[in-house]
């Protein structure tokens, strides 16, 4: 009896197992991350009944008590341990304390290149309670005063590298804004704060200068094109940092891994998943001053290297470098990022072996993120039971011609069917507040949707068009607005068309991206319509654009047009001119096409166009 009653529970036990694997396949994946975060949610709650709120810094603080010799950072094969890094960011703390008027809430902007004093200068910054604004290193010109204004800062530190960038830039600063650099000997009108160094106290700073009330209070300033206009700052609070920085121990990692960060450190990629989510583990992080394909699995294999951070394009490199023996002869078991299109995904890991690829999705200042801990080839994530109960998202219809949310007869926005592409828009609420950016409001206010499904509600606008299967996962397609990405960065169209505006043959100028087969996002193009009586200047132009703009942000393609046409409220129509590309053989205006080695622009012939098509030429 008891034994037939045993069988038929197991029989049992055994049905049910297959039916949840037929019917819900991915029950466990989701619930034990779900535990995950639960864990976490947990975690931060005991630390509010206890009357503490830690931050990252306060994170780093510990780790450096418990394991003050561990590496933290190996940087060109010089080792930083916790200690190392706790003790140069105090000498940065004290020589700000002893010799500017810097206190807590001032705002100093960064504009380092990835070296370890990036995190020295950071953290020595934060030791103090200031707000650190990262600097895009490849900016120059207007752009890079733009983004120094729109901080408002007390002051600027600059890496030895980059004095000849802010050098360009120095009379045009407001009178205010002290500038310091990270070399002995400095140009006229900086000071120099690696001189100050030898004489500073390495000792720790007092914790009331940076001990905070809030954890809603403003930590940092990441720069951001979003879907609109110029760079600006994308207000990023203490909780924001502390949600980025458990990012890699949600996929898994742990103390044990040893971290390699390519990436830049002034995209939140970079610094909060990167260097936060190191301090977050206890781990050491490769820090790497540019990405090399070349160099790329050496320093994995050189430093023990576990994890990786990518974006799309930077696996793309790897697949493009020729193949070699011993390719999977790694110790790299996971990597995460965002960005990696399905065919590299499938290609990457045939040739590099068994990593699993953590692929997120997740603006620097949005209040929604996706995280793909199933594997699942293409997908930033899955949206399921368990996922609703800490996001609320829905993908809307979007009217192209109008370029803008499609609304119905009574104003309501409407939501696509499954496999349909829809814009992305996260509920804004006091779960998942949207902090916004420096300076006006304006700004922030274009990246909110509001009366969206009824009287009240309030939505972020992502700018970024998703699907979702069958099965919820969902897809990145592309995205809308002002900008495109390319080479990893974002490409604000109308900070290009700015700068193509102040030549004095150009009437009006229209940027967008067009793709090319071979690389993730769109390469730049502009269609532009010549003054009265004015003749093209090739040359002029292109040195306008490198001079004026970062080399990502160029546009590779030039189209010359008699008009061009505009939507109902008078905004440039794109579509069109994406749709048709540059194709010399269905355009019938002039194009050209960028030659860095001409220094000019050149007629894009047929046979220029090939070798772009085939990969013959690189952009």
């Amino acid at each position: 009896m008891l034994l037939s009653w045993l069988t038929g529970l197991g029989a049992g036990l055994l049905s049910l197992h297959f039916l949840q694997k037929l019917l819900f396949p991915y029950f466990w994946d989701d619930f034990w991350y779900l535990l995950k975060v639960v864990r976490y949610g947990i975690q931060m709650e005991m630390y509010k009944l206890r009357g503490e709120l830690v931050t990252v810094l306060d994170k780093f603080l510990s780790h450096t008590r418990k394991q003050p010799r561990k590496a933290f950072i190996i940087y060109e094969g010089d080792v930083y341990t916790y200690e190392d890094v706790d003790k140069r960011s105090n000498r940065i703390a004290h020589a700000l304390l002893n010799h500017s008027s810097l206190k807590r809430g001032d705002v100093v902007a960064l504009l380092m290149s990835n070296e370890p004093d990036f995190v020295h200068v950071w953290f020595g910054l934060a030791k103090l309670g200031c707000v650190v604004a990262f600097l895009n290193s490849n900016l120059r010109f207007d752009s890079l005063l733009h983004c120094i204004n729109t901080c408002e800062p007390t002051a600027v530190v600059v890496g030895g590298d980059l004095l000849g960038s802010i050098e360009e830039i120095l009379p045009s600063l407001p009178k205010h804004v002290r500038v310091w650099g990270m070399k002995d000997s400095v140009p006229e009108g900086i000071d120099s704060l690696q001189e100050k160094l030898s004489l500073a106290s390495d000792e720790p700073v007092p914790p009331s200068h940076h001990v905070t009330s809030s954890l809603k209070s403003t930590c940092l300033y990441i720069f951001t094109s979003g879907t609109t206009g110029l760079p600006k700052a994308a207000v990023i609070s203490q909780l924001q940092v502390l949600k980025g920085s458990v990012g890699l121990w949600a996929f898994g990692c742990t103390a044990d891994d040893i971290i390699y960060i390519t990436l830049p450190l002034y995209h939140s990629s970079g610094s909060l998943l990167g260097i936060g989510g190191c301090v977050e583990l206890g781990a050491t992080c490769v820090l790497k001053k540019k990405f090399s394909a070349s160099q790329f699995w050496n320093d994995c294999k050189k430093y023990n290297v576990t994890v990786f951070q990518y974006i799309g394009e930077l696996c793309r490199y790897l697949c493009k470098q020729p193949q070699r023996e011993g390719e999977k002869d790694h110790r790299v078991r996971l990597a995460v990022g965002n960005g990696l299109s399905s065919d590299v995904w499938r290609q990457f890991l045939d040739r590099f072996g068994n990593i699993k690829m953590c692929e997120l999705y997740g603006a620097t200042e949005g209040n929604i993120v996706f995280m793909n801990h199933t594997g699942k080839i293409g997908s930033v994530g899955r949206a399921n039971f368990f996922y609703s109960l800490f996001f609320s998202f829905e993908l809307i219809k979007y009217d192209f011609q109008k370029d803008e949310p499609w609304r119905n007869g009574q104003g309501w926005c409407s939501c696509v069917r499954k496999g349909e592409p829809g814009l992305l828009i996260s509920r804004v609420n006091k779960k998942n507040p949207f902090f916004g950016y420096a300076g006006s409001d304006t700004h922030t206010k274009s990246k909110l949707l509001f009366d969206v499904f009824r009287k009240g509600d309030v939505y972020f606008n992502t700018g970024d068009l998703m699907f979702q299967d069958q099965e919820n996962f969902v897809y990145f397609w592309d995205r809308l607005g002002d900008t495109f990405r390319w080479k990893g960065e974002n490409v604000a169209t109308t900070e290009v068309a700015d700068v193509l505006g102040r030549l004095d043959f150009i009437q009006e100028a229209n940027v967008y991206g067009v793709r090319v087969p071979g690389y993730e996002g769109k390469a730049g193009m502009t269609s532009v319509i010549l003054k009265p009586n004015k003749s093209l200047d090739l040359e002029k132009m292109y040195n306008q654009v490198v001079t004026s703009l970062p080399a990502y942000a160029c546009p590779l393609f030039l189209r010359i047009q008699d008009k061009m046409e505009t939507t109902g409220t008078f905004k440039l129509k794109k579509l069109q001119l994406v749709e048709e590309g540059f194709d010399p053989l269905k355009i019938s205006d002039p194009l050209y096409f960028m030659d860095n080695l001409k220094k000019s622009y050149v007629p894009l012939t047929e046979e220029i166009y090939n070798q772009i098509m085939s990969e013959e030429l690189k952009l």
